[in-house]
């Protein structure tokens, strides 16, 4: 496999700062909840990129007061690349990670025991984008083999993602490289000077590339169909989830954690871009502008998950696609049963 990446690691230094409590979002704020009593259980939940939309459940849960009404002290950490963020949760370093539910089947392929908690996207929200001077020459997948293609870093869901699109039509992914860039500026930077072709990414930076005319879609997976033509199912994406063992001996806080969640999912459905957009901090839409931020929420609300349970046929989607190319995957027994619980969404309280 031929993969490099653009940027430094970063995960040492935000284990530095959970360590020392001070969780911040994409624009650098604290994003801890202030007014609970200081005897209120804290969790550290680090997000797999803060500012996208696909995440927007995370910081949406803050802006509502959720976590404070909830009575658990939650600290945000910003990680732009879900594999860190993993990394940092098995090290004990965070008790959460807001990222996609696949690398659950991928701990446990190497033995680890983590599990969803609750799934906030029924589908990616995934885009596949190729720069416009690229148009009727890159025209799918099958045109990767010797690209250079924009992923959020090694180990990722968008790594996962991109290697399997890539042997699905007939590339292997050794014949490819797949370049960490990150997403919003840094990913646009990347396409601007020419150092990937293709990259996989998600909004508001899909529209901020569109737009300015950086970029095209060569595979949209905002939607159901689009979801399922390129990946043959169901693919639940974000989620929260923890070291079981974790979950376990906190069974009381995690089922606040959940029942935040819940709710907030619940309100998204009730509200229209606009709304959703009024709530979250100015630095998430500063990029594309506000109005294309909300135009892209409400083209892709869908992508909520309407409940917080996991789709009935998502996990196995979920295997057979990390099954199709992840060495540390095939072959192996996995209990998908043991990758996620349903048991605290199905007890979920509204909060008021």
């Amino acid at each position: 496999m031929n993969t490099k990446r653009i940027g430094a690691a970063g995960a040492a230094i935000l284990a530095a700062t959970t360590m020392a409590a001070c969780a911040n979002n994409a624009s650098g704020a604290p994003t801890s909840a202030g007014t609970v009593d200081a005897s209120a259980p804290t969790v550290t939940i680090m997000v797999g990129g803060m500012s996208k939309q696909i995440y927007l459940p995370f910081m949406l849960a803050k802006q509502l007061g959720y976590y404070d009404k909830i009575g658990v002290n939650v600290d945000l950490v910003d990680e732009p690349a879900g594999g860190d963020a993993t990394q940092n949760m098995l090290a004990g370093q965070v008790q959460g990670v807001g990222g996609f539910y696949d690398h659950n089947i991928a701990l446990q392929a190497q033995g680890k025991s983590s599990e969803a908690v609750v799934s906030m996207l029924q589908i990616p929200g995934e885009v596949e984008l190729c720069r416009s001077d690229l148009k009727g020459v890159v025209k799918s997948p099958a045109d990767f083999k010797g690209r250079s293609l924009g992923i959020t870093d090694t180990g990722s869901s968008t790594d996962f993602l991109t290697q399997y699109l890539s042997r699905k039509n007939g590339v292997d992914p050794a014949q490819e490289t797949r370049r960490g860039v990150g997403a919003g500026q840094t990913f646009i930077a990347a396409m601007k000077q020419k150092a990937i072709d293709c990259g996989m990414t998600t909004e508001p930076t899909v529209s901020q590339a569109v737009s300015d005319g950086t970029a095209f879609i060569l595979m949209d997976m905002r939607t159901a169909d689009g979801s399922k033509a390129a990946l043959g199912g169901t693919y639940p994406a974000t989620s929260l989830y923890m070291q079981t063992d974790w979950v376990d001996k906190n069974k009381a806080t995690v089922q606040k954690l959940v029942n935040a969640y819940v709710s907030t999912l619940s309100w998204i459905q009730q509200h229209d871009g606009a709304a959703i957009a009024d709530k979250m901090p100015a630095a998430y839409y500063k990029g594309v502008g506000k109005a294309a931020y909300v135009k892209a929420l409400d083209s892709e609300k869908g992508i909520f998950n309407p409940t917080g349970l996991m789709p009935q046929d998502g996990p196995k989607t979920c295997l057979a696609v990390l099954g199709e190319f992840n060495p540390k995957v095939q072959g192996k027994s996995i209990d998908l049963a043991k990758t996620y619980t349903n048991e605290f969404v199905e007890a979920a309280s509204p909060v008021s």
